[in-house]
């Protein structure tokens, strides 16, 4: 491949066979779609979506300090956590802003630490730099795993039919090592699409046959287009738009990631603690158009003549049909304000997060 050319996962020609429509996505070729936005949401919204995430990058902390190491690092107490479960957190930087938002899964014997695709280098960096006084390897296997996403609410009974695990006792967050169609896989209750679903972590060579072997089954695959609409209507944050280096964790709105109390204290926790008492410089609001239009990424958010803040991310909800997005604003924004589309100022309102969520049963 070309010097400078996007990189591959395992399954791109499966995404070419499928006709999907490939995309330059933080340095990798992927599907942004294959049959539309709206039919890939819906699939998952109604029966089971399946899709190539294997773009995000795995690092594996290893050794007699690797949870301390772990713990100075990231926001959460990683401590409570039971071998075989997941949390969410943000890494930060002294200041307090947003490194990346990562899993850290805890193993028997390490620690699994999930990080977005375009931040892998910058993560790998920051960990090496803040624990070198630590007895710990850092291992990047990002190129050893390939990661699909199976989510819907038909997830848990066709993956069933694969493996002899028993997922119904894989409570949210929780995951296990076994197999998936006589594969090796590590299998999570996680997602990123507001569905119950599955993550399923696998060696590269075996993840075009089961790709394969899931679709068969039903599975719809699904492009990054409706993985964006899923993820905002469950109102989950994506870093790049409602995090980063300016940005904490508490302005984006994932205060439940952040102990504050911790102790041994992570990184940018004297700063957040500051914030947390003196107030926050601006707070992360869901909102949905009253006017016409969609709001879109940078958009400007005005209240009156004055501007109070951007759009970190909108769109058209599928499955709720009204135009909604996320904003970082002053403090002090009330429930309504305007923003400003090809320089029309078009009302909308806030509206409690997430927009979307599943029924439970």
């Amino acid at each position: 491949m070309p010097e400078g050319a996007p990189r591959r996962t395992p399954l791109y020609e499966e995404h070419k066979n499928l006709g999907a429509r490939l995309v330059d996505f933080a340095g990798w070729e992927m599907p942004v779609q294959y049959s539309g936005i709206k039919a890939e949401h819906a699939a998952v919204r109604e029966g089971a979506g399946l899709f190539d995430v294997s773009h995000m990058g795995e690092v594996v902390f290893r050794g007699p300090d690797a949870e301390a190491a772990v713990q100075r690092l990231v926001t959460r107490d990683v401590g409570r956590l039971a071998a075989g479960q997941a949390g969410y957190a943000a890494v930060c930087y002294e200041s307090g802003g947003t490194v990346d938002d990562v899993l850290v899964y805890k193993r028997p014997d390490d620690f699994l630490v999930v990080v977005n695709a375009a931040n892998r280098e910058k993560d790998l960096e920051h960990f090496r730099e803040n624990i070198d006084d630590f007895d710990v390897e850092v291992v990047d296997e990002s190129d050893d795993w390939a990661l699909l996403a199976l989510q819907g609410p038909e997830a848990a009974g066709l993956l069933q039919d694969f493996t002899p695990a028993d997922l119904s006792s894989i409570k949210y967050y929780r995951f296990v090592e076994g197999e998936v169609d006589g594969a090796y896989a590590t299998i999570s209750r996680t997602g990123y699409t507001g569905e119950d679903g599955f993550e399923l972590y696998m060696r590269p060579e075996d993840a075009p046959r089961i790709w394969r072997r899931l679709i068969e089954a039903g599975a719809a695959p699904v492009g990054l287009g409706a993985r964006d609409t899923l993820r905002l209507e469950a109102g989950m944050c994506l870093y790049g738009n409602e995090l980063d280096a300016e940005t904490t964790p508490l302005e984006a709105g994932i205060s439940f990631a952040v102990h504050l109390e911790k102790d041994p204290r992570f990184i940018g926790q004297r700063a957040l603690l500051l914030e947390d008492t003196e107030g926050l410089r601006k707070k992360l609001v869901g909102f949905e158009m009253e006017g016409r239009g969609i709001a879109r990424h940078g958009y400007p958010v005005t209240s009156g003549a004055e501007v109070v803040g951007e759009v970190t991310s909108g769109t058209q909800s599928p499955t709720l049909n009204r135009a909604i997005g996320l904003a970082l604003v002053d403090p002090g924004v009330e429930d309504r304000f305007e923003v400003v589309i090809r320089d029309n100022p078009v009302p909308a309102k806030t509206v409690p997060l997430p927009f979307y969520k599943r029924d439970r049963g």
